[in-house]
């Protein structure tokens, strides 16, 4: 395996955490060229990151700019099932409105949204208890 040169790991360490914050300012290294699915060791990518602390204007800005909004990390975990589990409506409707599939992952979203008897989240994915 190769070595990540100390300046890249900082400046991806930096990203993640701009991620996890809202910092929108991440746009801007996305908009330069930095992989909109760009993931950290356990594989939730910038989105996952963004969608599981409740930021829902960098959810859509990232799902604008080619973030897979269905990509699954190491645990087969989404970010729209992140964002139900959360309970985060307006994060689940940018996603859902970006084209989330509530099957996806394992469990999915529609399937977290019914072991924890979320009917708010199960309708806003367009389903029923």
């Amino acid at each position: 395996m190769t070595e990540i040169p100390d300046d890249v790991r900082e400046l991806a360490t930096r990203l993640f955490d701009m991620a996890r914050n809202g910092d929108e300012a991440l746009l801007e290294y996305i908009d330069q060229g930095v992989n909109p699915d760009l993931t950290n060791q356990d594989g939730n990518s910038l989105l996952m990151l963004a969608a599981y602390s409740g930021h829902e204007n960098l959810v859509g800005a990232l799902a604008q700019r080619g973030a897979d909004v269905d990509k699954q990390n190491d645990r087969r975990q989404t970010p729209l099932a992140g964002a139900v589990f959360k309970k985060y409506g307006a994060v689940v409707e940018k996603l859902v409105d970006a084209g989330a599939d509530p099957h996806a992952g394992a469990p999915s979203a529609l399937e977290t949204a019914r072991y924890f008897q979320l009917d708010d989240m199960l309708a806003r994915l367009g389903a029923e208890g």
